[in-house]
């Protein structure tokens, strides 16, 4: 077996690794770098009120069994978040979502509330863009629905 060592031959092999490193998704989607350290309090395992199960890290929003929210960036002080909708989830695909949430400080077992602001907006600017969530009235403030409550369980 021959190695082509020829420039074109090695910009080949850099594109073909640019196409499958996890930064870059797609080719019609650039991914924004996480800006701000996200709320620990958001980080783990949890599970909501209507009995879904979620694992969450500094990069990935997973709400079980098959949806994926790759998150772009932070926005702690607004308490929002930013994410891209993995291809492999069963609707709304590639699509940029924002997920809003709420310290819940009286309401044990329940630590915190999200809602899914908006789960398909084409562009992450259009994501961020989306009005907030109504945090003052978490019983109707997601799109007239309940925010989800949160508490946190053991590792899955």
């Amino acid at each position: 077996m021959t190695i082509d060592a020829s420039p074109a031959a090695s910009v080949v092999i850099v594109l073909m690794f640019a196409v499958v490193t996890p930064t870059n998704i797609s080719a019609q989607q650039t991914v924004t770098t996480i800006d701000s350290t996200p709320p620990v309090m958001l980080l783990g395992d949890f599970i909501d009120d209507y009995d879904g199960r979620f694992s969450i890290s500094a990069t990935e929003f997973v709400q079980r069994p098959r949806n994926r929210y790759l998150i772009t960036a932070w926005r702690p002080s607004k308490q929002y978040l930013i994410a891209l909708n993995a291809e492999s989830n069963p609707s709304a695909s590639g699509k940029w979502t924002r997920i809003d949430w709420v310290r819940l400080d009286s309401m044990p077992p329940w630590e915190w509330a999200f809602c899914f602001t908006i789960y398909d907006a084409p562009s992450a600017e259009a994501a961020e863009a989306t009005v907030a969530a109504d945090r003052g009235n978490p019983r109707v403030g997601c799109n007239g629905h309940p925010f989800s409550r949160m508490k946190r369980v053991s590792s899955q």
